[in-house]
């Protein structure tokens, strides 16, 4: 088996985004702990999601972010929400943003994907400091919050 790694332009445009959004060191870690067989399978992921789909011109990355947890959202692919919840969050995403995305695939996907997708981003959420950065730490009454009305 061969462990060539590709050398194509759309290749190296992909290792560069692929870098600048999930990080330069679960990229190297990624490719570096790759056999020859998972290199093909590294080298068509950088080179068509990264090198071409994230390459386009058309939609900013936060875009592309919003629409990768929605699209792992129905997909109910934890792991790489984790993944694409630290990417959102370096294409400048807010905590809040992320969190309306979710309910929003939440919607059309269905609660338990829903599910899911929220514990993967509150762990790395949590786990980034995103809480804390954003000055909005999240409430965990258990109950909906409602106005009172007030007795005159």
């Amino acid at each position: 088996m061969t462990t060539k790694r590709s050398t194509s332009k759309l290749f190296e445009q992909g290792v560069k985004i692929r870098r600048e959004v999930l990080g330069p060191e679960y990229v190297d870690r990624s490719r570096d702990q790759a056999n020859g067989f998972m290199m093909a399978f590294q080298n068509i992921t950088t080179e068509m999601c990264w090198g071409y789909a994230w390459a386009r011109p058309g939609l900013p990355r936060k875009t592309r972010s919003m629409l990768n947890l929605a699209m792992l959202t129905a997909l109910n692919r934890w792991a790489e929400i984790k993944l694409h919840v630290k990417g959102a969050l370096n294409n400048g995403l807010s905590v809040e943003e992320i969190k309306e995305g979710l309910l929003h695939a939440t919607v059309y996907c269905g609660i338990p994907a829903g599910l899911d997708a929220f514990k993967a981003a509150n762990q790395v959420l949590e786990e980034e400091g995103a809480f804390k950065k954003s000055g909005r730490k999240p409430k965990a009454s258990g109950k909906p919050t409602t106005k009172k009305k007030s007795k005159k």
